[in-house]
C-alpha cells in the first residue's frame, strides 16, 4: 500500500466532464473534497465521446470479448449506479440471432454468465415487439442502460449539489492546474490527453438514431452479427439508438458501408425499423491504450484516467471509487494502477 503525501480532503481540480471526470468529480465531492471540474466545451457536451455512447451497463455481455478486469470494474459500477442514480434503468438486456449465426450464438452463450435462456414464447412475454421474430433469446437479467445524453446532465447536477462546481468552456491543462501544490489534478481528457500520453489512440464508434412508434422495447437488444454486434437501444419518445461500430481509424465521419449494415441489421430485428425516421447519424472516438484496458496513471499530485475504450459508461464509477481510495487511504490496485 503507498500512502499519498496529499491531505485526505485536498482540493481537486478534474479536467473533463464527459462520463470519466463525471463520476469522478462526484465521488470526490460527496467525499468533502472541494471540486472544480473542468470541460472545454459547453454545457451541451455535444463534442464529447460520451455524447455519441450506448450508456450499456452489461458487464455480463461484454465478458465474451472483454478481459475479466472489464467484467470486475463492470459489476461493481453496477452498485454505484444503483446507489447514485436509483432511477437508472436495469431491465435487463437480450441477445438474439437469426439461424445463419446460430454457432455465433452458442458461443456468446458459453463464453458469457449471467444469463437464462427463453424459448422463443419466453421471448414474446418480456418483449411482445419482438413476438415470432427469432426462435430463442440469452437474458441477462442483472444489466441495465442509461441515455447518455440524460444521464450527464443529472451527474452534473449531482455534482454541484454535493458541493462541486463545474466551469463549462474552460480549456486548461494539468500543467495549468498543477501550481497548488496542496490540490490534486486528475485527467480524464480522454483521446485529448495524447498530448501527454502519445500511446493513446482513438477507436471509432459509429451510432444512428432513429424514431418509431411501431416497436416498442424495454431494454436494449444484442443481435449477433458476422461483423460486429448490433445494439438496438430503447431510448425515450419512441427513439432507438442503433450501434456500434468498434474501427480503427480516427476519421470521425460515418462510412456508406456502416450505416447500410447497421440499417440493414435493424430491419432484421424488426421490418418495422425499415419505416423509421433517421434523426442523426455520428461517431465518437474511444480512448484506447495497446491492450485495450483502463489505466490510472498517477505521479505526485497528478492523476489521469484513460483507455476506457468502449467501456465508459460501465466501468467509470469503478475507476472513480479506485482513484478517491488512493488518494484518501493510498490503496492500490495492481490491475489498474501505475505510479510514476
Amino acid at each position: 500500500m503507498l500512502q499519498t503525501t496529499k491531505r485526505p480532503d485536498s482540493p481537486v481540480s478534474i479536467i473533463g466532464a464527459g462520463i470519466a471526470g463525471a463520476w469522478q468529480a462526484l465521488l470526490f465531492a460527496q467525499a468533502g473534497h472541494a471540486v472544480t471540474l473542468h470541460e472545454r466545451g459547453d454545457e451541451a457536451m455535444t463534442d464529447a465521446t460520451s455524447h455519441w455512447a450506448g450508456g450499456m451497463l452489461a458487464p455480463y455481455c461484454e465478458a465474451e470479448v472483454a478481459e475479466p478486469i472489464i467484467s470486475r470494474l463492470g459489476l461493481r459500477s453496477l452498485d454505484i449506479w444503483r446507489r447514485e442514480l436509483p432511477d437508472t434503468p436495469f431491465n435487463g438486456s437480450l441477445v438474439v440471432s437469426h439461424p445463419r449465426e446460430r454457432n455465433d450464438f452458442e458461443r456468446f452463450a458459453r463464453m458469457t454468465e449471467g444469463h437464462e435462456r427463453l424459448d422463443a414464447a419466453g421471448l414474446a412475454a418480456l418483449e411482445p415487439s419482438l413476438e415470432g421474430r427469432f426462435r430463442d433469446a440469452l437474458f441477462f437479467p442483472a444489466e441495465g442502460h442509461v441515455e447518455p445524453r440524460r444521464v450527464l446532465p443529472k451527474l452534473h447536477e449531482r455534482i454541484r449539489a454535493a458541493g462541486g462546481t463545474i466551469r463549462f468552456c474552460s480549456d486548461v491543462t494539468a500543467n495549468d492546474l498543477a501550481k497548488d501544490p496542496e490540490g490534486i489534478v486528475i485527467d480524464c481528457r480522454g483521446i485529448s490527453a495524447r498530448d501527454e500520453q502519445g500511446e493513446l489512440r482513438g477507436v471509432k464508434g459509429e451510432m444512428i438514431l432513429i424514431e418509431t412508434n411501431e416497436v416498442q422495447l424495454a431494454r436494449p437488444v444484442r443481435l449477433i452479427h458476422p461483423r460486429w454486434p448490433l445494439y438496438v437501444i430503447p431510448r425515450e419518445a419512441g427513439l432507438f439508438m442503433l450501434g456500434a461500430t468498434s474501427i480503427e481509424t480516427e476519421d470521425t465521419g460515418v462510412s456508406v458501408r456502416s450505416a447500410l449494415e447497421l440499417l440493414g441489421a435493424a430491419y432484421t430485428v424488426h421490418p418495422a425499423f425499415g419505416e423509421a425516421r433517421i434523426l442523426e447519424f455520428g461517431s465518437g472516438l474511444r480512448p484506447a491504450y495497446p491492450d485495450n484496458l483502463p489505466r490510472i496513471g498517477i505521479c505526485g499530485g497528478r492523476i489521469s484516467v484513460n483507455g476506457l475504450y468502449r467501456h465508459g459508461f460501465l466501468i467509470a464509477p469503478a475507476l472513480a471509487e479506485l482513484t478517491l481510495a488512493y488518494v484518501q487511504r493510498g490503496q492500490i490496485d495492481n490491475e489498474v494502477m501505475q505510479c510514476a
